[in-house]
């Protein structure tokens, strides 16, 4: 395992500093990693493209692949776990597919298909291991949404409850599957890019929702909202950019103290364009993209660069510490801070 060792003085005048500790865990050259579900320090899975699933079982130290029998040419751009053997995924494209598995990816059923030429999932989320949503870009200039109550066995349309028309040119991301975000209680944010970038934002399961402008960059089909993660009901971050300019950093990070209503730039932004953010806990936050990783101390506010490597995706434990990061020839990698 190849380990790379930053540190950073982030808050210069008062002599506190930190170590950030990127451990390269496993190349699985024939795929691009934009998937990431880690459950606890130990379990975690990724997906992505040429039909690749991946799974560990002792914190990335070994990793299992294995491909959905009849689906191997798939793009799976998002992937949902519950354990070791009960995961739920979901391919960019038409046709549009859904399958689970509950034997730890030995075997893989098929609880979704659309063949409707325009379907385009993007990403999904889960409040709970019954209750769960997945996004699409629109049919008609209207959201794709699909709400499961068993875990992804059966998967109802749920696109008519969100009744905004979406603007010409606006659309979805699939870059990391993290364009949405579920809290308890039935919260879920979604973020919306291109010609138009919206956040649209439901409390109860989305059954009834709002929409909120998103002034991130946008105008083009390569800007936008890549990524959104909350803290609680009103600490959020939205990151994105133009994934065509990755290092540029012109309005590319934006914070909201209320729930999505409103959005203010940071003291300092993120070094790139970024497709993927994770509130670490209540101060320390992280943001990755094809140009590299940035950290902040301080909810959001200010933030500094600590690799250059580039990935496409980032999430943390659901129970734990484990941070995971995932890109391009199934590069994947773990952050610890020290």
């Amino acid at each position: 395992m190849r380990i790379l060792f930053y540190l950073i003085l982030l808050i210069p005048f008062s002599g506190i500093s930190q170590t950030y500790e990127l451990g390269s865990l496993t190349r699985e050259s024939n795929t691009s990693i934009r998937g990431i579900s880690v459950i606890s320090d130990s379990i975690a899975w990724v997906s992505g493209s040429n039909g690749a699933i991946g799974k560990t079982t002792d914190g990335g130290k070994i990793w299992k692949w294995t491909k959905p029998k009849g689906y191997e040419k798939l793009d799976f751009r998002d992937i949902e776990a519950f354990d070791e053997n009960r995961a739920v995924i979901i391919n960019a494209g038409s046709p549009a597919y859904i399958l689970r598995t509950e034997d730890g990816g030995k075997s893989w059923t098929e609880s979704y298909k659309n063949l409707d030429s325009a379907i385009f999932l993007d990403g999904m989320d889960f409040w709970d291991e019954k209750n769960g949503i997945i996004f699409g870009d629109p049919i008609q200039k209207h959201l794709q949404l699909l709400t499961t109550t068993d875990g992804g066995k059966t998967w109802k349309d749920s696109s008519p409850a969100l009744k905004f028309e979406m603007a010409t040119g606006e659309a979805g991301f699939a870059a990391s599957g993290s364009t949405i975000k579920t809290l308890p209680g039935g919260k879920v944010w979604i973020a919306t890019g291109g010609t138009k970038s919206n956040i649209y934002t439901s409390d109860d399961y989305g059954k009834a929702w709002r929409k909120y402008d998103c002034p991130i960059l946008q105008g083009q089909s390569s800007t936008g909202a890549f990524s959104i993660d909350f803290y609680d009901a009103n600490q959020g971050i939205v990151v994105g950019g133009d994934y065509q300019k990755d290092k540029e950093n012109s309005n590319n990070i934006l914070l909201t103290r209320d729930g999505g209503k409103s959005w203010d730039k940071p003291g300092r932004p993120v070094f790139g364009y970024r497709s993927g953010v994770i509130w670490y806990d209540a101060r320390n936050c992280f943001a990755t993209g094809t140009s590299g990783t940035d950290v902040s101390k301080d909810g959001g506010q200010r933030w500094y660069h600590i690799s250059d490597e580039s990935f496409n995706a980032i999430k943390r434990a659901k129970k734990g510490s484990l941070v995971l990061l995932a890109g391009n020839k199934g590069m994947i990698y773990s952050l610890k801070m020290k």
